[in-house]
């Protein structure tokens, strides 16, 4: 299977590595705005370079991984769809859900499968937890919470077009630190029904915020709550707490968030992905399912500004 890459930064450099540990696949092709980032990632997989993305699609390939800044993520979704390729995505599959109801809606007519890049649904200690939800062992669902306490200096910020801009990041500590852990938790409890959410810049020079909480009603009746930042110095592991009236299950990442060195949860979710082009099934998270968080994150934005509780749109 021929893949290509578009988008030349860090995360796209996590993809190829992720596809060299898989046989059978290819990286062909790599696309970024970035001349010299995108020529040393294309060397590094043994592809051909571009910066032109009509031209990068135009190569022949089966899929394509986006790793673009967030903002961009659906109209180069789109785009490649429309050439007929596959789609996995990084994570927030979109800032709109508007965007991405018109993505779904190509997707289908294209007959294409569109996937989001939360690998952490394929974690085995993520996995355990969804079963022992999913299998009653907790009980009713009662309440759920998940802690993003991290920090990003400065020059993060600063080192980046596009990071902490409503335009293309969307938001900020939410909607993309925390996006990972907004999904986890209307996947493991089911679909948020509603959210009343506060946001703050108290640390960094951006246009979005740092730091964020918001109360979350599930449609199954359970509450919970999100609570992230990028200026929690020096950064604390992130935490899931799960309650039913059976028992409760807690998870805590095993170290400080860092560089993503190691490519073995993308390459499940890659093996994944490939897996369901090849049989016609459903990857881990599909659009659909993707689109849960963003509309979850956007609820919490549209609270925000108006000091109301805020019915998330499905």
């Amino acid at each position: 299977m021929k893949v290509g890459i578009l988008g030349g930064g860090g995360i796209s450099a996590t993809h190829v590595r992720a596809a060299a540990l898989i046989g059978g696949i290819r990286v062909v092709a790599v696309c970024g705005s970035n001349r010299e980032k995108t020529e040393s990632l294309a060397r590094e997989a043994n592809a051909v370079s571009f910066t032109d993305l009509t031209a990068f699609l135009s190569h022949p390939m089966d899929m394509v991984v986006i790793g673009s800044p967030s903002g961009l993520h659906a109209d180069h979704a789109m785009a490649a769809l429309g050439r007929g390729h596959h789609v996995l995505v990084e994570k927030p599959l979109d800032i709109s859900t508007a965007k991405i109801d018109a993505l779904i809606a190509e997707a289908d007519r294209a007959r294409r499968v569109v996937g989001v890049c939360f690998q952490e649904r394929l974690a085995p200690e993520i996995v355990r937890l969804k079963s022992a939800v999913d299998e009653g062992r907790i009980g009713t669902p009662v309440f759920a919470s998940g802690q993003v306490k991290w920090y990003r200096p400065p020059e993060y910020y600063r080192g980046s077009r596009w990071r902490g801009t409503w335009a293309f990041d969307g938001g900020g500590a939410l909607m993309n630190q925390g996006i990972h852990t907004v999904d986890l938790l209307v996947w493991l409890f089911g679909p948020a029904s509603a959210v009343t959410g506060r946001v703050a810049n108290r640390l960094h020079p951006i246009e979005v915020e740092d730091t964020a909480a918001a109360l979350i009603e599930f449609e199954n009746g359970a509450l919970g709550t999100i609570e992230v930042s990028t200026a929690a110095f020096p950064g604390f592991p992130r935490r899931i707490d799960l309650t039913g009236t059976a028992g409760s299950l807690t998870h805590e990442d095993e170290a400080r968030p860092a560089a993503l060195a190691d490519a073995t949860p993308h390459r499940r979710l890659l093996e994944d992905f490939i897996r369901a082009v090849r049989t016609g099934g459903t990857p881990a998270c599909d659009a659909r399912e993707g689109r849960r968080s963003v509309a979850l994150v956007e609820a919490v934005y549209e609270s925000a500004r108006s000091g109301r509780r805020v019915i998330v749109r499905s």
